[in-house]
């Protein structure tokens, strides 16, 4: 029986265009593929490891044509529409008082700035859920299993009893690893706002 219903953000209620942003950043810093250095820094800015100064003044060191505001345009470019609709399903979810929600997001504060200026019921969404988990602010990030058990003891949750939704298959396959059941949702032809049809079976 599931209690605990714990969900992605990216790619789950704010859409998100990875290819499109590889494809940007490469034609913005006239690359072809990101370096071992490059991917070690985005790593250590999502979990928090280094500050957003930091983090920027390394893309800048490397870019030196660029400005900052222009690493910051490449960097978000991948955040897209946040379906309404998606904040009417979790209210509704929230008010019926069946489960404890949790949101677990591998965001990076850049990431979650720019979406509180452009998303103006964040705030609105975010009260929805029980816990609201950042992987830059808990210094910990998915698919490791550590965040997943962090998550399991500070809410004293069994793992049986939770639904794990994200569109990531790493994350799943971790979670699943540790007795989740789980959603691999496709965000091209899925849609967070059927979860109850979808996954009737686990309710």
């Amino acid at each position: 029986m599931i209690k605990t219903i714990i969900f992605d953000f990216g790619n789950v209620f704010i859409n998100l265009d990875i290819p499109g942003a590889q494809q940007y950043a490469f034609e913005t810093l006239e690359i072809d593929s990101f370096s071992e250095e490059i991917m070690g820094f985005n790593s250590f800015y999502e979990q928090g490891l280094i500050s957003t100064d930091e983090f920027l003044d390394f893309y800048a060191e490397n870019f030196p044509k660029l400005s900052r505001e222009d690493l910051k345009d490449v960097w978000n470019h991948m955040l897209k529409h946040f379906p309404p609709k998606r904040l009417e399903f979790i209210k509704t979810l929230k008010d019926s008082g069946k489960y404890k929600l949790i949101l677990l997001s591998n965001t990076n504060e850049l990431h979650i700035d720019y979406i509180k200026g452009q998303v103006n019921f964040f705030d609105e969404f975010k009260n929805c859920f029980d816990k609201f988990y950042l992987s830059h602010e808990i210094n910990l990030a998915k698919p490791n299993y550590d965040i997943f058990e962090f998550v399991l003891e500070e809410n004293n949750l069994n793992a049986e009893e939770c639904l794990f939704i994200d569109d990531n298959k790493d994350n799943i396959i971790s979670a699943k690893a540790l007795n989740f059941k789980t959603w691999h949702i496709n965000p091209e032809t899925e849609d967070v706002c059927t979860l109850f049809e979808t996954k009737s079976n686990l309710f």
